[in-house]
């Protein structure tokens, strides 16, 4: 387990189907450190991380200083359901999110503009994790795309 992480989180990131190359979008980042795990378990790829909060990314940021140098992993503040790619950026093998409101259910209309917007990022066979499986469950994005 990585000693940064809570047991919950590590086990959310060990079920994350990684490998080398894999380019990761979390969703509400916070501090990092799932970003930094995920880097820990994967060689070359790349991570970006989103928050809403700037104080997480500003957090996150400085945290993730070497990461960041190697160019394995940006943050940027953003909200999933505003969220687009930069002309620059290619497509995300994967895309995860650990206690985002945005996709709890709670808000639908904004679930769907970020299912919408998650799915636009994402190559073809792009799969979206969150919580509440045992430890993470896939979100199907076959209506959004």
């Amino acid at each position: 387990m990585n000693k940064n992480l809570s047991v919950r989180l590590s086990a959310f990131v060990n079920a994350l189907p990684l490998y080398d190359g894999i380019r990761v979008l979390e969703i509400g980042c916070g501090s990092g450190a799932a970003a930094r795990a995920i880097l820990n378990r994967i060689s070359d790829g790349h991570v970006l991380g989103i928050d809403r909060s700037e104080k997480a990314i500003l957090m996150a940021i400085s945290k993730s200083q070497n990461e960041i140098n190697s160019g394995l992993l940006t943050f940027r503040k953003a909200s999933v359901e505003a969220f687009d790619l930069r002309v620059e950026e290619d497509l995300f093998d994967l895309a995860f999110a650990v206690r985002v409101g945005a996709l709890d259910g709670r808000h639908p209309e904004i679930e769907n503009q970020a299912l919408t917007k998650i799915a636009k990022a994402l190559t073809k066979n792009g799969k979206l994790f969150i919580d509440g499986g045992n430890p993470l469950k896939e979100i199907p994005l076959d209506g959004y795309r």
